[in-house]
């Protein structure tokens, strides 16, 4: 039986629909892009041409108004994903939201909300991509007990993005457009929230070394909204103790990576390169070693498959696993819980007490 076409609309073709969306939809059974809004007219146009894509609106709501469109796929920043993803669902339509989840928590949980409204209606918002490959492997070896229990957590994120004063001012810089966006902190959050029970404290701080770029849009000289280095110490359910190291102004030694260490062993995800190593008591002998690597085999390796669980969650009622609105809403309250306790200098409880009379 042939499958009934799907119509989507893309409102934002930014990189990553660009370099992602589009392809993974385009090789999809009876999917079809048939709309797209970007923020300028003449980007709307210049991403039908190249993408064939037949209707343009200036517009987003006129999207959400087309009655021929079963789903929304939102590549914009920030500080759209909410107000979209809560029309989208109120005109029926299935939502996948690029990440982050939303400007900040309060947002987050609106967003939540609206989906749970409309429980009929899948909604999504694009998962961290790092871990993925390995993600079966190392879910594998705690439940086999590698590590035994766990007791200590290191998140490492160290780039030179942000390295170059002469750099201009990035979207991701300014509040008013992207909201609580520390560096790759939401990302990696989300990539450990996947193996490792989540924080119920945080202490945080956050710096900009850098602290004004240049507008590139106005020319004029701005400070920039976000930090380029944060430090975060947590405690999470269990009683382990984590702690997030991110600097976007490092010259040399960058890499991103998570390791955790337990009463028997230690895991180490090398998010940079794709690569696990371990080491496990008396796997290697009593004297201490190196880690070794651990082979992360072909038919256990995943891929990115963002597009095709979309669709597939529409057509079949299947739940999205990477990755729901609930996570989204986890990441966004950490995020947020960063800003405060390096804003005040106090330790923030989480979940965030004002929301914690809302079902996660």
């Amino acid at each position: 039986m042939a499958l009934r076409p799907l119509r989507i609309g893309l409102i934002g073709a930014g990189a990553n629909t660009r370099l992602r969306h589009i392809p993974g939809l385009r090789e999809l059974e009876a999917v079809e892009i048939v709309a797209v809004c970007n923020r300028r007219p003449s980007s709307t146009e210049a991403a039908a041409r190249e993408f064939g894509i037949p209707r343009t609106y200036h517009h987003w709501q006129d999207v959400i108004a087309d009655a021929q469109i079963d789903a929304i796929i939102i590549g914009t920043w920030p500080y759209l994903h909410c107000p979209i993803t809560v029309a989208a669902l109120r005109a029926g339509k299935h939502v996948l939201t690029e990440a982050r989840l939303s400007m900040n928590a309060a947002e987050a949980h609106q967003m939540l909300a609206a989906s749970r409204g409309r429980p009929e209606l899948i909604t999504q918002v694009v998962p961290s991509p790092f871990g993925l490959k390995g993600h079966d492997v190392v879910l594998d070896l705690l439940q086999q007990g590698y590590i035994g229990e766990l007791r200590e957590v290191q998140v490492l994120g160290m780039s030179a993005a942000l390295a170059d004063p002469a750099a201009p001012l990035s979207w991701r810089q300014d509040l008013a457009l992207s909201g609580f966006n520390m560096l790759q902190l939401g990302i990696l959050h989300e990539t450990l929230l996947r193996w490792t029970p989540a924080p119920v404290r945080v202490l945080a701080q956050a710096h900009a070394f850098i602290q004004s770029r240049i507008d590139p849009e106005s020319g004029v000289r701005r400070q920039v909204g976000t930090p380029d280095s944060v430090q975060v110490l947590t405690i999470l359910e269990n009683g382990a103790r984590a702690v997030y190291h991110l600097s976007g102004v490092t010259a040399f030694g960058q890499g991103m990576s998570i390791r955790l260490y337990g009463s028997d062993g230690v895991l180490h995800y090398d998010l940079t390169h794709d690569r696990l190593f371990g080491l496990t008591r008396g796997s290697h002998g009593a004297a201490p070693q190196e880690l070794v690597e651990i082979p992360i085999p072909p038919q256990q390796a995943r891929s990115w498959q963002v597009e095709a669980e979309f669709v597939n969650a529409i057509r079949t009622g299947e739940p999205v696993r990477l990755t729901d609105f609930a996570t989204g809403v986890a990441y966004m309250e950490f995020t947020e819980a960063v800003a405060r306790s390096a804003r005040t200098g106090e330790a923030v409880e989480l979940p965030l007490a004002e929301f914690s009379g809302d079902e996660r």
